[in-house]
């Protein structure tokens, strides 16, 4: 018993000098159940909703009101058909409700009636549940107007469309998320093994001896990476067009600069963490741990972000994986051009030149 204690002792003291074990003893359960308990939520709230009221009445104000109230939709914009088309393509809004001209004198006759429902279906799983939202809320609104004496058909009726994905196939929805968490591991992995091996091999101190900069080491450490990468990913697209049927809608060109600038920042990222570690197994766990988790959990490939607690949706913006599925899902679903997709460009560019100059300031201050 005392030689068991004297070993636990020991251990203990090891344990508590040790601050990278201690964090992760402590530290990382406890991230996991906070990531998990608020981002795996299969809820959808919050859907930004557009509305074209033709009507204007009270009781096409009622029906809107009854959309805003339910806590499943936030109201956007009132929009014409033009406007709708803009923020569906820039994915500033998951629905669009249509409320035809002579509603309101309709269900005041108890004539019937129909109100359109757009969806956005670049998102299968939320566009089914949203679709099931909007049916019961107009029937439940429709509800209040049937006189008692009618018959029991409502006297308002949706007419569902789903936009970019009729069908609401989930494969067009899981595709592309599939190929963003491929490319994302595949990318950051590779590249984050590359100095570590410099390093446990001691070739790194000829590698600093030579008449070589931080920033052209970095560039050329990244150069063969991001060709493979961009040849594996382009790869992985045309395998996905040729056997889940994902279609093109939009231009070659755009997807291989939103594509490019993605792999960018992945490998970057890569080299960032390869800077830090100092053995390939750190290395990797660290790859895994900043490209799996964000990527599944946190970029809206699996869950929507709107869903998610405020602070977690302001998480999401450090996550390059959330803007390269909004691109891509725009190019191949919506054919959508550099008018739609500005803001999630600018992001991917702005954070692969963030991590690549951050691989180049941390390598810089250990060659100094």
């Amino acid at each position: 018993m005392r030689k068991m204690m004297a070993v636990a002792r020991k251990e203990f003291r090891q344990i508590w000098r040790d601050t990278r074990t201690l964090m992760t003893l402590l530290f990382v359960p406890a991230f996991f159940l906070l990531l998990y308990g608020y981002a795996l939520n299969f809820d959808i709230r919050h859907v930004g909703l557009a509305v074209d009221d033709r009507d204007r009445t009270m009781e096409s104000r009622a029906l809107i009101a009854a959309f805003v109230n339910s806590g499943y939709f936030d109201l956007v914009a009132s929009v014409d058909a033009a406007g709708t088309t803009r923020l569906m393509n820039r994915n500033d809004v998951g629905a669009a409700l249509v409320i035809p001209s002579g509603l309101g004198r309709a269900v005041r006759t108890a004539g019937p009636a129909a109100v359109q429902v757009l969806l956005n279906g670049d998102n299968a799983n939320t566009a089914t549940t949203v679709m099931g939202y909007a049916l019961t809320i107009i029937r439940s609104e429709s509800a209040r107007y049937r006189p008692a004496t009618a018959p029991s058909a409502p006297l308002v009726s949706a007419e569902p469309r789903v936009w970019y994905n009729p069908a609401l196939r989930s494969t067009l929805f899981l595709v592309p998320g599939l190929i963003a968490y491929i490319a994302m591991i595949t990318a950051v992995v590779s590249t984050a093994l590359s100095i570590v091996r410099e390093k446990e091999r001691g070739t790194m101190e000829q590698v600093r001896m030579a008449p070589l900069d931080a920033a052209s080491f970095v560039a050329g450490k990244t150069v063969p990476y991001f060709v493979v990468s961009l040849v594996s990913a382009l790869g992985i697209i045309v395998v996905a067009m040729a056997l889940f049927g994902m279609p093109m809608r939009g231009s070659w060109l755009l997807l291989l600069v939103a594509l490019s600038l993605f792999l960018a920042g992945a490998l970057g990222l890569g080299l960032l963490i390869s800077s830090v570690a100092d053995t390939q197994q750190v290395a990797f766990q660290a790859a895994l741990l900043v490209s799996f988790l964000p990527t599944l959990m946190l970029s809206g490939f699996i869950f929507p972000i709107s869903s998610m607690p405020r602070f977690l949706q302001l998480v999401t913006y450090a996550v390059p994986a959330r803007y390269f599925l909004i691109a891509l899902r725009g190019v191949v679903l919506k054919g959508v051009g550099l008018e739609a997709l500005g803001r999630e460009l600018a992001a991917l560019a702005a954070f692969a030149l963030a991590v690549l100059a951050l691989a180049s300031v941390r390598l810089r201050r250990e060659w100094s």
